[in-house]
């Protein structure tokens, strides 16, 4: 039966809204985020941090640094349209152990 998740959850992503950049917030994490956008944390202008929910609905907020020097680092990269990617994949090793790609503003399960 995981061909049956598999293809629903290829299907839910396909028909998703995509996700988008929200907000740009210099200095810290806010206390709330939007339920489905990223939130892009700077310091001087400089992007330190993107933040947001997990996608799987769990509500865990899910920070990844982008600093050059910081291990584990995420970058990101935002197109004209405002869209997001991320490289690398995002695996979460506590809570809901989610594991998806953000892709053109579209998560991608793995």
């Amino acid at each position: 039966m995981h061909w049956v998740r598999d293809i629903w959850q290829a299907l839910k992503a396909w028909a998703a809204p995509t996700r988008r950049v929200a907000a740009v917030v210099e200095g810290d994490t806010p206390t709330s985020l939007p339920r489905r956008d990223l939130v892009l944390l700077t310091e001087g202008g400089e992007p330190w941090s993107a933040v947001m929910l997990c996608p799987c609905g769990c509500g865990q907020r899910v920070e990844l640094p982008l600093l050059p020097q910081v291990k584990p680092r995420w970058r990101l990269e935002v197109d004209s349209q405002g869209l997001p990617t991320l490289h690398p994949s995002v695996w979460l090793t506590c809570g809901c152990k989610s594991h998806f790609f953000l892709r053109k503003g579209k998560i991608i399960w793995v």
